[in-house]
């Protein structure tokens, strides 16, 4: 019996997101996904370094506006950016995925507020560190050759 569901969050054209669980009869955490292409507007000496300031702003912004009546304080933030085969003029694939921790397990997975509060750490994720990026562009899909902006 498949006990795992996912669900899209329509956000902007920059990114793809979506939220899930690995067992929504047992609900005890909710993961949420962000992906999207990325290409450096500058070469840099050390890409690491920006990827890894990029994780830790990432973990400072769902810290923040996670919903603490919802979720537990504890979180698991997982970037997959390469660094090593960060350059201009290529597109490199960013994965994002976020594990939240459920305090009550009576809760449901298609509720409203868990879909609202997980909205709330996608946008500001998305505001903070996509929209106002010194180092990169996003893109939706590595063929999309212009940068479109929608906001919500």
């Amino acid at each position: 019996m498949k006990k795992g569901k996912t669900s899209k969050i329509p956000t902007n054209k920059m990114v793809k997101c979506s939220y899930g669980t690995v067992d929504s009869v047992e609900l005890k955490s909710i993961y949420i996904n962000l992906q999207t292409w990325v290409t450096p507007i500058t070469d840099k000496e050390n890409w690491n370094r920006i990827v890894l300031n990029m994780s830790r702003d990432i973990k400072h912004i769902v810290f923040n506006s996670l919903n603490r009546e919802l979720f537990n304080e504890k979180f698991i933030v997982d970037l997959d950016l390469r660094s090593s085969g960060l350059s201009t003029g290529k597109k490199s694939f960013m994965n994002l995925e976020i594990t939240l921790f459920l305090k009550e397990n009576n809760v449901n997975f298609k509720s409203n507020k868990i879909k609202e509060s997980v909205r709330i750490v996608l946008i500001n994720i998305i505001n903070d560190v996509i929209h106002n990026n010194n180092y990169f562009k996003f893109y939706l899909t590595k063929k999309d050759n212009s940068l479109k902006t929608k906001s919500f």
